[in-house]
């Protein structure tokens, strides 16, 4: 029967979403109506604590990935670009400077 709940929880409820408090409360219902002992009301708490700490885990990497190829498609330049093109307008700049000093 635990198992069984423990399975319906996991499926029935997105694993990223849920907080300690809610898994806490969950624990309780369901020990206070005598479906599971305060053990497995205990191990239910840490097992899905931690499930749903994995899943937000997951999520943020797919999250990081989708947003990386999003950027990448836009073509916008990096701060490694940005640098490169700093660097070469201050050798310009540089160059500039030094030849009209020369033209004076």
């Amino acid at each position: 029967m635990f198992n069984l709940i423990k399975k319906t929880i996991l499926t029935g409820v997105g694993l990223a979403a849920m907080t300690k408090d809610k898994v806490e409360e969950l624990a309780k219902e369901l020990t206070e109506k005598g479906e599971i002992t305060e053990k497995e009301g205990r191990e239910l708490v840490d097992e899905l604590l931690k499930k749903s700490e994995q899943a937000r885990k997951d999520l943020e990497i797919k999250v990081e990935g989708t947003v990386q190829k999003v950027l990448k498609k836009m073509n916008l330049a990096s701060k490694e670009d940005i640098s490169k093109i700093e660097k070469r307008l201050k050798r310009l700049e540089k160059k500039d400077s030094m030849e009209t000093s020369l033209r004076q």
